[in-house]
C-alpha cells in the first residue's frame, strides 16, 4: 500500500482513545483495539472524506455480534462508540487541518455519515446475533416442549432441562388444550396475545404456553387452580371463531404432564365425537366415555342387545333414545324431563311406557335403570342411531 492509501494514524493527530470499559458498565468491556482502529478510520476519512469500506463495515457488524453473543447491551456498544467519536473528533487531522469554516463543514459532514455508517453497522451486527440466538432458543425449547409432550426422553434429564425455562416438574400439573376453528400455531397472533396474558398474570415458572398439533397449550401446576379459567378467558378474548377447552386431571412429575396432556386431547375428541357444545370440558365429567370407549366390542354388543328393540319404533328409535337421555340427566324425573324436551308429563310417561315394552328393560326400575343408562351413554359414544353400528374386528 502507498503512502497516499495509508490511513493516518490517530496518535498523529493528538487524539487518545478512551478507555473501553467506561460505558459498558457492568457489562464485558469492549475491545480497545477494535476502538482504536475504528478511531484510526475516523482520522483517515477526515483527510479524504469519503466513506468506510465494505470491510471496516462487515468488522464492524462481526464486532457488535460477538459483543452480544458476550451479553453487552446494544446501548452500551453504541455509546462506547459515540462517545468516543465526539471525544476525537475535534482533533483529528482533517479537522485541525481545515483553514476555514467551507472546508470544516465538508470534514464534519464526513464524519457525521462515517459515525452513522458505524452505528447502523453495529447495530445490524447485534440485532442479527441477537434473532439468531431467538431462534436458538426457540428451536430449544421447542424441542424441550416436543420430548415434554411426547414422552419421549429420560424423566431426570427432562426435570433438568426445565429449569432453564424457569419450570419445576415435580408436583401435580394440569394440561388445558384449546382447539379453534383456525390451527394455532408458534408465533402467531393468538398465540403470543394468550402467552404474554398468563405470563404476565401468573408468572414464567407457573405456565408453559405452547402450540402441539394445531392445539393451543397450557401446563400449569395444580396448586394454582385459576390458570385453567384464565386460560379459557384469554383464549376466547383472543380468537374470533369457535373454540373449546379440555382440562386434565391432576398427576405428578414429567410423566404426570404427559398423560394428562393425552388426556385432554382424547376430551376434545371425545366431545367433537359426543356433540358436546360446552366452551369447557372437564376430563372427570366424560371419564364414563372413556371407560367405556375402551372395549368397543363389548360397547357395540350392549347397545345393540339393549336397544337395538327401539328401531321398532314408529319413526325410528331416536325420539325414545332422546328421552332416556334427557330423563338419566334429570335425575329420573318425569316433570324435569318434561320440562328438558318440551313435551307432557303424559307423553313422557307414554315413551318410558314404550320404551319398555319395544326393550324389556324398565327405566323406572332401579335394578333395570343402570343398564339402560349405560347403553345410552354407549349409544352417545358411538353416535348411534346416526351411524349403525359396526362389529368390532
Amino acid at each position: 500500500m502507498g503512502k497516499r492509501d495509508r490511513e493516518p494514524s490517530v496518535e498523529a493527530a493528538g487524539a487518545t482513545v478512551p478507555t473501553a470499559a467506561t460505558a459498558a458498565g457492568e457489562n464485558e468491556p469492549l475491545t480497545t483495539d477494535a476502538l482504536g482502529r475504528y478511531l484510526e478510520q475516523l482520522a483517515g476519512i477526515s483527510l479524504s472524506k469519503r466513506r468506510l469500506r465494505d470491510r471496516d463495515l462487515e468488522g464492524l457488524r462481526e464486532l457488535a455480534a460477538a459483543a452480544a453473543g458476550r451479553g453487552t447491551a446494544l446501548r452500551a456498544l453504541l455509546a462506547e462508540y459515540l462517545t468516543s467519536a465526539c471525544r476525537v473528533w475535534a482533533d483529528l487531522p482533517g479537522v485541525r487541518q481545515a483553514r476555514d469554516h467551507e472546508g470544516l463543514a465538508e470534514v464534519v459532514s464526513a464524519l457525521m455519515r462515517a459515525v452513522g455508517d458505524a452505528t447502523v453497522a453495529l447495530t445490524e451486527g447485534y440485532e442479527t446475533a441477537h434473532r439468531a440466538a431467538i431462534r436458538g432458543e426457540e428451536a430449544t425449547r421447542r424441542e424441550f416442549v416436543d420430548d415434554l409432550l411426547d414422552g419421549r426422553t429420560d424423566l431426570g434429564r427432562l426435570a433438568e432441562r426445565a429449569e432453564r425455562f424457569g419450570l419445576r416438574l415435580v408436583g401435580p400439573h394440569a394440561v388445558t388444550v384449546a382447539r379453534a376453528t383456525k390451527p394455532f400455531s408458534a408465533g402467531d397472533g393468538a398465540t403470543r396475545y394468550v402467552e404474554e396474558a398468563l405470563t404476565a398474570r401468573f408468572s414464567a415458572r407457573h405456565v408453559l404456553i405452547t402450540t402441539k398439533d394445531g392445539l393451543l397449550v397450557c401446563v400449569s401446576p395444580g396448586p394454582v387452580t385459576q390458570v385453567p379459567g384464565f386460560f379459557t378467558t384469554t383464549v376466547r378474548n383472543a380468537v374470533v371463531e369457535q373454540c373449546q377447552v379440555a382440562v386434565s386431571r391432576l398427576r405428578p412429575g414429567p410423566s404426570g404432564i404427559v398423560r394428562s396432556y393425552q388426556e385432554a386431547r382424547s376430551t376434545l375428541d371425545l366431545a367433537t365425537r359426543l356433540g358436546l357444545t360446552t366452551e369447557v370440558v372437564d376430563a372427570s365429567d366424560v371419564l364414563v366415555f372413556q371407560v367405556l370407549g375402551r372395549d368397543r366390542a363389548a360397547i357395540t354388543d350392549l347397545v345393540a342387545i339393549v336397544l337395538g328393540g327401539l328401531e321398532g319404533a314408529r319413526g325410528g328409535p331416536r325420539a325414545l333414545l332422546e328421552t332416556l337421555t334427557a330423563y338419566f340427566a334429570s335425575g329420573c324425573l318425569n316433570t324435569t324431563t318434561a320440562r328438558r324436551l318440551g313435551l307432557s308429563v303424559r307423553t313422557v310417561t307414554y315413551r318410558l311406557s314404550r320404551i319398555r315394552q319395544l326393550t324389556g328393560y324398565d327405566p323406572t326400575d332401579p335394578d333395570q335403570r343402570y343398564v339402560l343408562q349405560t347403553a345410552t351413554l354407549g349409544a352417545r359414544l358411538l353416535g348411534w342411531p346416526s351411524r349403525p353400528l359396526q362389529p368390532a374386528d
